[in-house]
């Protein structure tokens, strides 16, 4: 139901003309909805998806998220499921607060100076301003979620349900209060997981040795990475059976710089003789290994470190100094007092946050944390007995890996933006849990003595609840008990990067079984990194970021490089990003209008199970192309259709053609359908282009013309035969779009509306149904004939090709065959292989024999046996010119097989290489022989021309 402002299908394909208006029919017409109505018996299919930070834009791995979360829900609900895809948008506690805080600091003001009430309104502000806008940005790309079910994390009934999980915990005795050592970042003011830690590996550092001194007389050398750390020190380890210390144990060092003495202690857990001078300062208030090592021997923990990375009150002279400019100090200070012994250089992992990049302190802190190892068991049991399978399975020793070892969860954030924990602190240091401000520790006034828990809860909490706080839990709702899968008809997939396989997987799986008593999803579909075409992860520090919609809409790359990397020369920016994507610098300057379409299908071609997908912006020009070609041959279709009207009742094909084509066509549903079911969506795309433009176009198409533009073309064009073309025509291409709508759900829609189709309540082709074989089975036999056929009519035409003959020519041509029933099939079909190779009259059929002069001549391997095409070439092609030719390509293929046949001759080289590459030499070295047999028969060939 094309509108006045649809383009005509005269006019190129344009997706800005087609895309938008598509998307807004979609939404008025509800096509993305679910029902909870009881009554409604439909299979029911879930996909949560991840819900984008509220601080974010789209990125790549966005783009990624909606190909293949869109093709697996348009999928399904062309399926007839009642489909939720359920949206929502997450608070990125750490992120949105450092963006806001980063505003305020533009303004000279810090949240400290604004209070905690007027800040958290100052970020509601910005979040009603600009937040949410990628899920408009998802529209862009097509994506089909019930936008009406969409949830904020901070949303009131989804802060009740996250209220709701931390009492229950607490009360299940799950959740609990206690100081430890934690992962802090100074930048971000706030504990972090070990999830939010990531290593740099490979930086480079040095191993300072400074020297203490032992009461009584004496010294003892310690080794360390962080200088400065040893303001906190409060014991010197050392091996047990280190014959170089034995003299020392239990003596006492005096601390150079505070005015304290601490023991020396005999540790063979901590200490390795063999590292540095075999004694270690052991910090336990700074230090994971360290801190298990003072609980051992009952050491003091000191903590030197305040809330910003600067020093406090016990790092003595050193206060109020940052860590970093600490180091150097403390360095300095121990040269001073004649106890540096010298430094080397030291490779190093450094812990940095996943937010702000600044190096993480492990530090003493009072948190909340959560007990995981019950939770994990049964989430470790949900995979290996197969509630929810992992896909690809190799991810599973990931999974198990991590829940075998899991720690307790650190879930407190010393943040102002997130979900306040509901705990009350009295004055006397009691602490009470509850859902809402307990009566007895009275208004919630100023001066109060009681006073609630200033942290936050970690983010990913409440993502962990997601796949059942979007549906109403705690309370016991319609949308529950439809959509969160708890009996066989109810089915879930979560698809996401390999990436958060622990940060959200994990936790939703564990927060699933504990508080529903089942799995929260069927399957977990992982896939991979998208990264740059030369293999490196984008960032814009590289400058290799593409936003996808300026691949949608198009932009120069100036224009792109300046939001990379704001303020940096554009040449230097751009040479950066054609470095990263070299099939871009064909382009000229910039991206044209690749429409969500192509990105979408060139994204689906990529298997979600390589761990790095690189991407080829070549590769989503080919694909416009293909877009191109869906375009024009339907405008083709649509002129050989004429006015054609769906029959009442269709019957089964005669036509060998048309028998060949629904054969095809249900070979291509078959694969199509396994692609998507098992997730291999790449392979889905890859049936749909290969039949569509091999099959469907490069043959079909070509081959039924004359037909139904009735050309005199004798037997091929009976009339006969015309209906039953015209309606296998209609069938395959009405089939073909809805085959490709989840991938390309824009340019199939709006073919879809403008061509002959059965009658049908359907609004859209979003409805389908799906083709899954259309009531057609393969017939392999049939298709082996007409492989025949193809491959006789391709090595004509790869003659034509191989000596430049002028397209319009008519060459004579012979087909050989020593099968009287080949010759038999290929003289029925003479018609075809006159139209297509373009010969002089009808080919020729005969028996095997010598070459006929002036013919080149092309085998061809079938299922039926060999068969050769000769085709005359006298009088087409100049014999001078190919005899030059042949002579240069012959002088290089001899060259080749010297040096292979050296190769293969040198003294051991078949003993001692690998089998591999000795069979890889001998086939290179038969393929360049039968090459030069090939070029000297061209040469007999060129002299008779």
């Amino acid at each position: 139901m094309p509108d006045a402002a649809s383009p005509t299908l005269d006019q190129p394909y344009d997706p800005a003309l087609v895309e938008p208006r598509w998307y807004a029919f979609w939404e008025k017409h509800g096509v993305f909805a679910a029902s909870d109505d009881p009554a409604d018996t439909r299979p029911v299919y879930v996909v949560p998806m991840p819900p984008p930070n509220v601080t974010g834009s789209l990125h790549m791995g966005h783009a990624q998220r909606v190909t293949l979360e869109d093709a697996l829900v348009r999928w399904h609900r062309m399926r007839g499921h009642n489909t939720l895809w359920q949206p929502g948008i997450d608070h990125a506690g750490i992120a949105t607060q450092l963006v806001v805080e980063r505003q305020l600091a533009r303004e000279g003001i810090t949240r400290q100076a604004l209070g905690r009430e007027a800040f958290i309104a100052r970020i509601w502000k910005w979040q009603a301003e600009s937040g949410g806008r990628i899920a408009v940005q998802q529209r862009v790309l097509g994506a089909s979620p019930d936008w009406s079910r969409s949830k904020f994390t901070m949303d009131p009934d989804m802060s009740r349900a996250v209220t709701e999980a931390f009492v229950r915990l607490y009360e299940q005795g799950l959740m609990y209060r206690a100081t430890r050592l934690i992962n802090w970042c100074p930048e971000c003011m706030t504990s972090l997981s070990e999830l939010e830690v990531e290593s740099e590996e490979g930086a480079n550092g040095e191993l300072f040795e400074f020297a203490y001194e032992v009461e009584g007389g004496g010294e003892i050398v310690v080794a360390t990475t962080r200088p400065e750390t040893m303001l906190g020190d409060t014991a010197v380890a050392v091996h047990p059976e280190d014959p170089r210390y034995v003299a020392m144990h239990g003596k006492r060092v005096r601390h150079p710089f505070v005015d304290r003495t601490f023991p020396i202690v005999t540790d063979a857990v901590l200490v390795d003789p063999k590292f540095g001078t075999g004694a270690v300062k052991v910090t336990p208030a700074h230090d994971f290994a360290d801190f298990a090592t003072g609980k051992r021997h009952g050491l003091e923990e000191i903590n030197i470190l305040n809330v910003d990375g600067t020093l406090n009150a016990q790092a003595g002279p050193f206060a109020g100094m940052d860590r970093k400019d600490a180091r150097r100090a403390v360095k300095r200070a121990l040269e001073e007092k004649g106890l540096a012994r010298g430094a080397k250089p030291h490779t190093l992992t450094l812990p940095r946050c996943q937010r702000s990049g600044g190096v993480v302190e492990p530090m003493i802190s009072t948190q909340w944390f959560l007990r995981m190892q019950t939770m994990a068991v049964k989430a470790l049991d949900a995979v290996h007995s197969a509630r929810t399978a992992i896909i690809p399975a190799e991810w599973t020793k990931t999974y198990d890996h991590f829940l075998e070892n899991i720690q307790d969860w650190c879930v407190s954030r010393q943040l102002w933006w997130g979900h306040q924990i509901p705990a009350w602190h009295g004055p006397g240091g009691e602490i009470k849990v509850a859902r809402e401000r307990p009566i007895e520790c009275g208004p919630n006034e100023p001066g109060s003595p009681w006073v609630q828990d200033p942290d936050v809860l970690d983010t990913w909490f409440s993502s962990a609840l997601w796949p059942f706080s979007t549906l109403g839990w705690p309370e016991e709702t319609t949308a529950l008990a439809k959509f969160y899968p708890t009996n066989p008809k109810q089915t879930s997939d979560l698809e996401t990067g390999y990436d958060i396989l622990f940060f959200w997987v994990a936790r939703m799986m564990m927060f699933g079984l504990h508080f529903m008593g089942e799995v929260p999803f069927r399957r977990v579909l992982l896939s991979g990194l998208i990264v740059d075409e030369t293999g490196e992860k984008m960032s814009k520090v590289k400058g290799n970021v593409i936003d996808p919609l300026d691949l949608v809409s198009g932009t120069t790359f100036a224009e792109m490089v300046k939001k990379t990397l704001p303020g940096a020369p554009e040449a230097e920016a751009l040479a950066k990003f054609k470095k990263a994507y070299p099939s871009a610098a064909a382009m000229g300057s910039g991206f044209p209008a690749f429409g969500a379409d192509a990105v979408r299908f060139t994204l689906a071609t990529y298997a979600p199970s390589n761990k790095r997908i690189a991407l080829a912006p070549k590769r989503i020009e080919g694909n416009r192309h293909f877009l191109n070609k869906i375009w024009n041959a339907t405008r083709l279709a649509l002129d050989l259709l004429g006015d054609f009207g769906w029959p009442q009742s269709a019957t089964p094909p005669k036509n060998f053609y048309n028998r060949w084509i629904r054969s095809r066509f249900a070979e291509a549903c078959g694969l199509a359908y396994e692609g998507f079911e098992e997730f291999r969506i790449d392979e889905a795309a890859q049936v749909a282009y290969r039949f569509f433009w091999s099959d469907f176009c490069g043959w079909y198409l070509e081959l039924v013309k004359p037909v139904l533009r009735a050309q005199p073309d004798g037997a091929f064009a009976r009339p006969d035969v015309v209906d039953e073309t015209r309606e296998t025509l209609a069938y395959v291409l009405e089939g073909t779009l809805r085959l490709m709508h989840p991938l390309m759900p824009f340019i199939t829609e709006e073919l879809w509306q403008r061509i002959p189709r059965p009658q049908s309540h359907m609004v859209s082709v979003a409805f389908g149904p799906f083709p899954e074989t259309e009531g057609d089975s393969r017939d392999t036999q049939l298709e082996a004939w007409m492989d025949l056929l193809q491959k006789t009519i391709s090595a004509g035409r790869t003659v034509r090709s191989e000596y430049d003959v002028d397209k319009k020519a008519e060459v004579p041509l012979y087909v050989r065959s020593d099968r009287p029933e080949v010759l038999a099939f290929l003289r029925g079909h003479a018609d075809a292989i006159r139209l297509l190779v373009k010969t002089k009259g009808d080919p020729e059929f005969e028996a095997p024999g010598d070459r006929r002069p002036g013919f080149a001549r092309w085998p061809v391997a079938t299922q039926h046996g060999m068969v050769e095409v000769l085709v005359g070439l006298k009088g087409f092609v100049t014999g001078d010119k190919e005899r030059s030719r042949i002579e240069k390509r012959r002088r290089q293929v001899e060259k080749e097989v010297l040096l292979l046949k050296k190769k293969l001759g040198a003294a051991g080289f078949v003993d001692r290489a690998p089998p591999e590459v000795v069979a890889e030499a001998r086939a290179a070295l038969d393929v360049n022989v039968e090459l030069l047999a090939k070029l000297e028969e061209g040469l007999k060939l060129a002299q008779e021309l």
